[in-house]
């Protein structure tokens, strides 16, 4: 069975009968190497062609779809067609001209990528063959050999409405598709050169560092082509141009791209509407980044991207509600207040309901029952649009969801909308594997209906790097030296300070790390310092220092964690704090710096973790 992008759930009812036809007809009876897409926009000409068909080894298809009749059209000539429409007489482009135009403009982007041309005596030209066609869906092949379409049509360019019957055979169908390119270059496409092929011809996927936005403009003669960890995977490809208005819950696991998808929503968004879209995280860091990466860049006003309870106090300013006064609720209890009140005034109306034509939620493990419903109320019905991602494996703030817990009790109908995503792609396999070795005691996975909340077991997606250290010093000024010494030195070698992190438990460290680094005249933001989410540039050249629970959603190159001796304590949790150092340590992408000087539970356990790794 082929994958078709969008699925076809999400998007037939915006497809012809004819085109519905179709996409049925090559996603039942093409195997499972072809890929489908239908109507997503090619290039930064954002050029839309009805069907592109890629197989690894016959090269591309672009396929031109028309549902005309024979008496629908009127007269025919090399460049135009007149037809009868529903809104009179229109003069349209040839439809083969159409199809062919996509497929030369699809040739020039792919022959920009060395690695896609062939050298020797075809240097320069496309490894992979590429035609294009048109379907002539309520044409018969026997009607159209009788009329005078054939004086306009090659007939090996055409398929006919009898080649895509339910009782066709597989294979001819297929034959069909091959027959619209005379070539057969006996190559086959490795799933890099796929990955690659879709970077070109869909800029909207690629990721880059700073925005989810960025593209490479007409001009560009020297691409800087990403590898394959810069483009979304297909089942994020497909389950992100599949979104559609509703209730959606993704649950992922850490590193499974769910911000990416976020993102990827965001922007899709913002081109089919002009009105207001909240994004909510919990933590005050990831909403810093996610403002960076979606908003700042794109200068996209409308999207309003907040940690909770600093969206909290923005409706309680601008709809005039007094906020909790600070000398009579203090700590946890002045953000419990602070969030009850808005809660109830949105009971109240006194805060408006369904103001936010789409609602994103990154993070949702992290959100109180109640915070969930109120959240769900903020979503416009009209378009009813709520995406909420999760991961119950990072639930470091709310409190454990119960067995009889439900999205459907908070007001999100996640019913035959929920999907899961395994596949780790932020992490090495030696750093996920001594991760989840550590952690693996409470991250037990879990299953339920689709409705109901499940821990996710990760699976890596195979990228290979070096094994964790565990360095063992006589004391923790030792850990900070020896810190400032190693990262000193891997600048040296050409690492930018922003691509390193410091994880840290407590605040003594983060103290002790801070003002010996300054110092040293290491650069280093306290990122988050004093709840501040001004302080946190992701592009400023300095090391990241950072508290475990503030570097949930982060991701960094390089990641140290000093002072596991110290966890767990006799006050905490042994369950809560190893996942909290799960969490901590697949914030690290390639490299993982860990270091202690005393033994503890954490020790013992790491050490256990790389050794069994180590043997794998």
């Amino acid at each position: 069975m082929a994958t078709l992008i969008p699925s076809f759930s999400s998007c037939s009812s915006r497809m012809t009968s004819g085109e519905r036809r179709l996409a049925q007809r090559m996603e039942e009876k093409l195997d499972n190497d072809y890929l489908l897409w239908y109507d997503v926009p090619i290039g930064n000409k954002q050029l839309h062609p009805d069907f592109i068909v890629l197989h690894p080894n016959r090269g591309l298809f672009i396929l031109e779809v028309k549902d005309w009749k024979l008496d629908t059209i009127q007269t025919v000539n090399p460049s135009t067609f007149t037809i009868i429409t529903d809104n009179g007489i229109k003069e349209v482009k040839h439809p083969l001209q159409q199809a062919r135009d996509y497929a030369l403009a699809v040739n020039k982007l792919l022959e920009k990528d060395f690695t896609l041309v062939q050298q020797g005596d075809y240097q320069g030209k496309l490894i992979i063959p590429y035609g294009y066609g048109v379907v002539l869906t309520n044409i018969n092949r026997k009607d159209f050999n009788n009329s005078e379409l054939t004086a306009v049509f090659e007939e090996h360019l055409i398929i006919c409405k009898d080649e895509i019957l339910p009782s066709t055979d597989a294979g001819e169908i297929q034959q069909r598709l091959w027959d619209l390119s005379p070539y057969n270059f006996n190559k086959t496409l490795t799933n890099n050169q796929i990955d690659r092929i879709r970077w070109h011809i869909f800029p909207e996927l690629r990721l880059t560092q700073l925005s989810l936005f960025d593209v490479e403009t007409e001009e560009t003669t020297q691409l800087q082509i990403p590898d394959i960890l810069q483009i979304m995977d297909l089942q994020q490809e497909q389950l992100a141009r599949s979104l559609g208005n509703g209730h959606r819950v993704i649950h992922g696991v850490a590193g499974s791209g769910k911000t990416m998808i976020l993102g990827y929503r965001c922007q899709h968004l913002t081109q089919v509407n002009n009105k207001p879209i909240l994004v909510l995280c919990f933590n005050v860091s990831l909403a810093a980044k996610l403002r960076q990466m979606i908003q700042e860049p794109n200068k996209i006003s409308r999207v309003k991207v907040r940690h909770f309870h600093g969206w909290c106090m923005d409706l309680l300013k601008k709809y005039n509600i007094p906020k909790p006064d600070s000398t009579e609720y203090q700590g946890e209890a002045y953000i419990e207040e602070l969030v009850n009140r808005v809660i109830f005034a949105v009971d109240a109306g006194k805060i408006p309901a369904g103001t936010y034509d789409a609602v994103m939620l990154d993070e949702g493990h992290d959100f109180k029952p109640e915070w969930l419903k109120l959240i769900a109320k903020m979503v416009n019905p009209e378009t009813n649009s709520l995406l909420v991602l999760y991961d119950d494996a990072q639930n470091l703030y709310g409190e454990k969801r119960s067995k009889k817990f439900s999205f459907k009790s908070v007001g999100i109908q996640a019913q035959g909308r929920t999907t899961i995503l395994k596949l780790n792609y932020r992490n090495t396999e030696q750093v996920l594997g001594v991760a989840y070795e550590f952690a693996k005691e409470v991250m037990t996975p879990t299953t339920g209906d689709d409705d109901q909340v499940v821990l996710v077991q990760p699976t890596s997606a195979g990228r290979q790097g070096t094994m964790p250290d565990l360095i063992k010093l006589p004391s923790f000024k030792h850990e900070v030296d020896y810190l400032a010494q190693r990262l000193q030195q891997l600048h040296d070698r050409g690492t930018p300070w922003n691509e390193i992190a410091i994880i840290y438990r407590s605040k003594f460290m983060g103290d002790r790390i801070y003002n010996d680094f300054r110092q040293m005249q290491i650069p280093v933001e306290w990122v988050n310092a004093n709840n501040d989410s001004r302080n946190y540039n992701p592009v400023e050249q300095s090391i990241k220092l950072i508290t475990m629970h503030s570097s949930k959603g982060l991701e960094f190159p390089i990641v140290c964690i000093p002072g596991i001796g110290y966890m767990p304590n006799e006050n905490q949790v042994l369950a809560e704090e190893a996942r909290l150092m799960y969490v901590a340590m697949t914030r690290a992408m390639e490299q993982l710096i860990i270091t202690c000087h005393r033994s503890s539970e954490f020790t013992n356990r790491i050490e256990s973790a790389l050794s069994k790794v180590a043997r794998c």
